[in-house]
């Protein structure tokens, strides 16, 4: 039996490498179903490897769920801008001890950031969001669009 080490590139970066192929894809997406970008009003990719979102469509909202674990409620941040929603983190209190030699370190302080242009038919000031247990829960409502005003014209 033959047995096979798999050694790890360390100066290879997994996002670095996975995201060119991301873009591809996304790039493919919206040329192949332009409708759904147009139609549910949220870009959903936009390059960006972290976090992975889901995004659904419902009758009256459009919903966005992100996993993003370690982090705490108030490391998470998401503003609209613009018609831009971005979520954003920062993870900065990674646990060192002094006294310690470290043999390994994989934990990272990091920060991501991660936007969503919002189209016409979402309403970009009345989002929502709900952070429990590393998932990330928005809900952007649709708008209501405005009913043509029809009124008599009194002929003189």
């Amino acid at each position: 039996m033959t047995k096979v080490t798999l050694h790890r590139n360390p100066f290879i970066d997994r996002d670095q490498f996975l995201t060119p192929f991301d873009k591809i894809f996304d790039a493919m997406f919206e040329e192949q179903f332009p409708e759904v970008v147009e139609k549910v009003g949220v870009t959903p990719y936009q390059g960006s490897a972290y976090p992975k979102v889901n995004v659904y469509e419902y009758d009256d909202k459009v919903g966005i769920v992100a996993e993003i674990p370690g982090l705490s409620k108030k490391q998470i941040n998401v503003e609209v801008e613009d018609g831009v929603l971005t979520i954003s983190g920062d993870k900065h209190s990674v646990w060192d001890d002094a006294k310690a030699k470290i043999l390994r370190r994989e934990l990272k302080q990091s920060s991501f950031k991660r936007s969503f242009t919002l189209g016409e038919l979402l309403d970009g000031d009345k989002v929502s969001a709900n952070f429990k247990d590393g998932v990330l829960s928005i809900e952007i409502p649709k708008s209501v669009p405005e009913k043509p005003k029809r009124h008599s014209v009194k002929i003189g």
